[in-house]
């Protein structure tokens, strides 16, 4: 099987080498860049599975870096910050990043993340959850919720015919909604299932992702229940 090849972008000298033998000495192909315009370089010529971006890079920030990034592809991107601000967290995942880590951090949870992000990126072939999808119109294994359509087998998923493009962290996300049309799915439900989360984790990633679905499927769509989590109407 080969090696799973991870893009490292990280100014601080000490991080990078350090991180960059752990990860290797964990299986992975490390490409590992000090600044964001050699990462977005690396990028493109490597086509890595996975992007590690630190928050903070000169020449260009590790935010803009993902949105260059998103641009291109799908692949799944965590950010590494210094600070558990609000702004970088938020700005991290506006960005299109699947996840992020704050350091400094332990070297066996960047691990778990690396693996729990790895793992469901290669497991976006269905819902995660259980659920009862008759609220929705069932047509040749398509769901219908009015002009939406979700397309469980062939991962597509159109809105008034058009089609959606959705980043497969997105897309798990939609699939858990509607495999369980009209039922409130709390945050910390929608962690466990979509990020593979075994343990508490940041519901500002939960949040903002529903913002950025609602965004591509409709702001309605996805009702906030106060208090509980959300829930997609029926």
């Amino acid at each position: 099987m080969a090696e799973t090849r991870v893009l490292f972008v990280e100014d601080d000298d000490v991080i990078r080498e350090a991180t960059q033998l752990a990860l290797e000495r964990d299986g992975f192909a490390v490409t590992a860049m000090p600044d964001g315009l050699s990462g977005l370089e690396a990028f493109r010529e490597r086509r890595p599975d996975i992007a590690l971006l630190d928050v903070m890079l000169p020449g260009m920030d590790g935010v803009s870096l993902c949105r260059r990034i998103r641009d291109e592809s799908t692949v799944p991107v965590i950010m590494l910050s210094a600070r558990a601000d609000s702004i970088d967290v938020v700005l991290g995942l506006e960005a299109g990043a699947d996840d992020y880590v704050t350091k400094p951090f332990d070297g066996a949870v960047l691990m778990a993340r690396i693996r729990a992000v790895l793992r469901r990126f290669g497991h976006a072939g269905g819902p995660a959850g259980g659920g009862d999808a008759d609220a929705s119109v069932r047509e040749g294994g398509v769901l219908v919720f009015g002009d939406l359509e979700v397309d469980t087998d062939g991962m597509e998923v159109r809105r008034g015919g058009a089609p959606v493009a959705l980043t497969p962290t997105e897309m798990r996300l939609l699939l858990e909604f509607s495999s369980a049309p009209g039922t409130v799915l709390s945050r910390d439900k929608l962690l466990e299932r979509v990020w593979d989360y075994g343990w508490g984790g940041d519901t500002r990633v939960v949040d903002v992702h529903v913002q950025r679905l609602r965004t591509k499927i409709g702001q309605d769509r996805i009702e906030t229940v106060r208090g509980f989590g959300y829930k997609l109407k029926g």
